[in-house]
């Protein structure tokens, strides 16, 4: 079996995979769940974690990109934290207390009661990266009062944005390429507005992309463009970019691998220069806790296999109640 992360989205990749290659060797999946899956997933157990690394070691042969590409130049990564507006803090505080207030007097099921909380974390990362991303809501049933009050300011300028064009302007002037990739298409779209504005070239690929290898392409090609412009999802895999040497992660994702995997669309064989990955968090946010669940979930994926990919087991509802506290 080959595979570039054998721990993406939770522990239990590894199950699927040792029991297609080597069948009941890890137990059933009930017996793999409550063994090792449950008490992983809750990050306190290192000793369960050990065992079950010495049980997949005879099974595992890892080549790292380094070990096969020995010339491939350095990977910097760095954290930009940047302080919230002030219309952006209050637009933040005031829809935390909403959220946890809504969620302290809900009564209802398991399910509805997640989805309400993955709804908030939604409203609260949108709020970090610009106030205008709330008017999304505004066709939706799950827009709130709160949400509603918070349009009026949604005109005022975005911590993020007045950082990135900084972060750009001085990429442009060193004579970088940057990819610079977002969760929202929606923010990609502000962002398309200002770099039309100063008059920047840019290439642009979202899900709804059509001839997207024509665009890498004339990317790639082109060096009179300096930004390109993507959708994590769409944009973080299967394409090399190494035109590129400079990465900007506008807002963070829970799972660290889809962001390490979008840099490395840069950072792969045929790059020549160091690439330096920037991360962009807004200060005493959610977007600082999801940075510390991405640690410490890529922490236990090194103990599993060595790995450098992290393990993220989705959002448990203890992840969920701690990136709402």
């Amino acid at each position: 079996v080959l595979t570039g992360t054998p721990i993406e989205n939770s522990v239990r990749d590894l199950w699927s995979l040792m029991n297609f290659a080597q069948p009941g060797y890890l137990g059933t999946r009930a017996d793999f769940r409550e063994r090792y899956e449950l008490p992983i997933s809750r990050g306190e157990a290192p000793e369960v974690q050990r065992r079950l690394a010495r049980r997949m070691r005879p099974f595992l042969l890892r080549r790292k990109k380094t070990d096969v590409a020995k010339d491939l130049p350095e990977k910097l990564e760095q954290q930009v934290v940047v302080d919230l507006t002030p219309a952006q803090r209050a637009a933040y505080d005031g829809l935390l207390r909403e959220i946890q207030g809504g969620l302290s007097s809900e009564h209802g099921n398991a399910g509805a009661v997640r989805m309400k909380m993955l709804v908030g974390l939604l409203r609260l990362r949108q709020v970090c990266c610009d106030l205008r991303l709330l008017k999304v809501a505004q066709a939706s049933s799950l827009q709130s009062e709160e949400e509603t009050k918070l349009e009026a300011r949604a005109t005022l300028p975005s911590a993020k944005l007045e950082l990135l064009e900084e972060l750009l302007e001085e990429a442009i002037d060193g004579g970088h390429r940057v990819l610079l990739f977002s969760q929202f298409v929606s923010m990609l779209q502000l962002i398309r507005t200002r770099l039309e504005e100063k008059e920047i070239a840019f290439a642009y690929l979202d899900g709804q992309t059509k001839e997207r290898q024509a665009v890498v392409d004339r990317f790639q090609a082109d060096a009179a463009i300096p930004v390109f412009l993507m959708s994590l999802k769409a944009g973080g895999v299967g394409l090399n970019l190494s035109a590129a040497d400079t990465v900007i992660h506008f807002d963070p994702w829970w799972n660290y691998a889809a962001e390490a995997q979008a840099t490395d669309r840069a950072h792969r064989i045929g790059q020549t220069r160091v690439v330096t990955a920037y991360k962009l968090i807004a200060r005493d946010t959610v977007e600082e806790k999801i940075v510390k669940l991405q640690a410490r979930k890529r922490s236990t994926s090194e103990v599993m296999v060595g790995s450098e990919e992290p393990l993220m087991s989705g959002l448990s509802s203890e992840d969920l109640q701690e990136l709402l506290s």
